[in-house]
């Protein structure tokens, strides 16, 4: 009986601290300024898959000329995917399609974009998006400005 308690004691102990440092690191990743919620898609077909899948959530954040993208269910402490905004081109927007919809937040709008020729596209919401798109077309002067 002493045995089965503290089994499922250090169980739940685990899963309290598994769940804090989640917390942690995403507070951490915030602390710098400049994140949004954005789920990415990457090294998306010609013709989309409506079906919701490839899709990840995440965190993204601005620093300098440079995104650094961050998965949310992850314990690393570096980022999934940095994308520098000399290298982004950015497509025309649309609305989630079909299952798309699900798999994204709910107030989501898909931002096509190519980056070194890989087709890739972010969900984020439409105040995100503005931000996004005031940030890639105010690179500094002498840099050509990336959107399609």
């Amino acid at each position: 009986m002493f045995l089965a308690l503290l089994v499922c004691g250090l169980v739940v102990a685990l899963v309290v601290i598994g769940l804090f440092v989640f917390g942690l690191r995403r507070r951490l990743i915030q602390r710098a300024g400049g994140t949004f919620d954005c789920s990415l898609h990457w090294n998306v077909p010609d013709d989309p898959d409506p079906s919701g899948k490839g899709w990840v959530y995440g965190v993204a954040r601005y620093s300098g000329d440079e995104i650094a993208w961050f998965r949310v269910f992850s314990y690393a402490p570096r980022p999934r995917r940095v994308l520098e905004r000399s290298s982004i081109v950015a497509l025309e927007r649309r609305s989630p399609e079909g299952e798309e919809e699900l798999a994204l937040l709910s107030d989501a709008v898909i931002q096509p974009c190519m980056y070194e020729g890989v087709r890739l596209e972010l969900a984020m919401s439409e105040d995100a998006r503005t931000g996004f798109m005031a940030w890639l077309e105010a690179a500094p002067p002498g840099q050509r400005v990336n959107v399609a």
